[in-house]
């Protein structure tokens, strides 16, 4: 009996020994900094691969739950490199994971894939000039992610299988991100459930990471869908129910209620179906908001104001309305531990060396865009940074912007590295924001970044102490009092059929402009496009 309470004992203990105990003996310092100098070293030696990848992802230019041809891209070079490869994953088409190694510790790495309506631009011109107008582009950076994750891990590859390092990499994409669209998802249907840490990349304009609370919002993306009676406008008005004019006093109705909101909420809308013609009383019309918020309560009490405020247009038309969860995410917590020892190895990257044409073409766009003189944090804007960012530390600051990687930041330890691969003061969301990434501004952050990622990813491996930090902080600091529900339901499903119609329009012209590798260095090559292209100054006398 006394043996059977003891097995008992040690099988109890096993289940609910936390996941970071099983993590790799630490390595001696000497023989880590010999591994940390060949990482370095092997990721110098990816940089035309990685170019390539930067280019060709750049090139196919493709809108959320529509990427299609950089899925299958990235992931062939996965599978190549013995990664295996599940497709489809949370009901997504263009989502997937691609994993490689055994035991523990299992780290997933990931970043996003989308691109941005009507941000076509030819890359390395400072001004606008589309590769086809009004079609879709990277005017937000996510060319460069996956591939400099690609970079790292395949360097650490290398390391791993010599060294026999246990661990397990996962690679992910955040498919949809604009439209907060998957990660909820990932986490709810169970592939976040058994990793001990995530790092997640960003395009950003400068080598850095944080900790805590970024400032980011949580949101929530709904549709609200109103119906009423069609009628001839002109003969038998009296006998239709217009379901546009409900849609525009839910967003009057809005449009007051923001005096009495709080300061840090961000709220905005679209009108998706206005009706088809004037001289119809439009019998169907849509408008779709985007609810953003610095706490989960405060969304959700946002959300709630919404609904009625729906309800209370349809009582003014005699109209009804249903209403569509379309993405949510999180607000954003970041892990402190992994985030210090990032920001060691960031500093022992440090930022690229810009050449003289990289900052002529930065100035020239952030001219062109009219950029701010100074950041945020009272910094000049000229050109490229030239001297890395400091570790930052939680801010009661509301950024505004949203990213649906707070749902696993609130799942398991997750730090965001952002990388150095765009221009600073430019407008976001624009086509200004494609104008380097495919050139070799974007190449050299990359680079930078991924070297920054495999020294990381390097520590989790081999330091145990530093997956029992992360932990500690995530369950006695961070989720102490916070306890992460998710914004859909059990029963919401992901909106991959949002972008089909623009990507059907633009997609065959855009087939034309895929970066063909095999025949062209890069895609400034293919392109014809002198780097860096700006306008020609003013002659003497005359008017701009």
């Amino acid at each position: 009996m006394t043996r059977l309470f003891a097995f008992l004992g040690l099988l109890t203990g096993l289940v609910l020994a936390p996941r970071t105990t099983l993590a790799q003996d630490t390595l001696p310092p000497a023989k880590l900094e010999a591994l940390k100098q060949e990482l370095i070293g092997e990721i110098d030696k990816q940089q035309k691969a990685t170019q390539q990848m930067v280019d060709m992802v750049f090139s196919f230019g493709e809108l959320g739950f529509q990427e299609t041809e950089t899925s299958r891209y990235l992931t062939g070079i996965l599978k190549k490199n013995g990664f295996v490869i599940q497709t489809g994953i949370a009901g997504v088409p263009t989502a997937w994971t691609a994993t490689w190694g055994s035991g523990k510790p299992v780290i997933a790495i990931g970043s996003d894939i989308d691109c941005i309506p009507k941000a076509s631009q030819k890359p390395g011109v400072a001004y606008h000039d589309p590769i086809i107008e009004g079609a879709p582009g990277h005017g937000e950076g996510h060319n460069s992610g996956i591939p400099l994750n690609i970079t790292a891990v395949l360097a650490l590859k290398k390391i791993m299988e010599r060294e026999k390092l246990p661990g397990t990499l996962m690679l992910w994409p955040g498919a949809a991100e604009e439209l907060l669209g998957t990660k909820a998802y990932y986490v709810r249907d169970g592939y976040f459930k058994n990793i001990d840490a995530c790092i997640f990349t960003h395009v950003g304009d400068n080598l850095s990471v944080s900790w805590g609370d970024s400032g980011y919002t949580g949101a929530v993306s709904v549709k609200f869908l109103f119906e009423g009676q069609a009628a001839h406008a002109g003969v038998n008005p009296w006998r239709g129910r217009s379901a546009l004019d409900a849609v525009e006093l839910m967003d009057v109705g809005w449009n007051f209620h923001r005096e009495h909101m709080d300061v840090n909420q961000r709220s905005h809308y679209v009108i998706t179906d206005g009706g088809d013609q004037p001289n119809v009383v439009p019998s169907k019309a849509a408008v779709w908001y985007f609810l953003r918020e610095r706490t989960d309560p405060k969304i959700r009490e946002m959300y709630a104001d919404a609904l009625k405020m729906a309800e209370g247009a349809t009582l003014m038309t005699k109209t009804t309305v249903t209403h569509e969860v379309l993405g949510s995410a999180w607000p954003i917590h970041l892990n402190k531990a992994i985030a210090q020892a990032m920001y060691q190895n960031i500093r022992r990257v440090g930022l690229p060396q810009w050449s003289a044409a990289d900052q002529v073409l930065a100035r020239a766009a952030q001219a062109e865009t009219k950029a701010p003189k100074m950041d945020g944090l009272n910094r000049p804007i000229d050109g490229l940074a030239t001297r890395l960012d400091t570790l930052k530390g939680p801010t009661t600051t509301t950024f505004g912007g949203s990213d649906d990687i707070g749902d696993i930041s609130w799942s398991v330890p997750t730090v965001v590295l952002r990388y150095p691969a765009n221009i600073p003061g430019l407008p976001g969301h624009h086509w200004a924001n494609a104008i380097a990434m495919a050139t070799p501004i974007a190449h050299k952050g990359v680079t930078a970044g991924a070297k920054a990622e495999a020294l990381t990813l390097l520590d989790l491996l081999v330091k145990p102490e530093l997956l029992k930090e992360a932990w500690a902080y995530f369950n006695d600091v961070q989720t102490k009092d916070t306890k992460y529900t998710p914004l859909i339901s059990a029963t919401d499903k992901p909106a991959i059929t949002l972008n089909q119609g623009i990507m059907a329009q633009y997609r065959p012209q855009m087939t034309k402009f895929y970066y063909n590798p095999a025949k062209y260095k890069t895609y400034l090559e293919q392109l014809g496009i002198a780097y860096p292209t700006v306008r020609p100054a003013p002659k003497a006398g005359t008017l701009e």
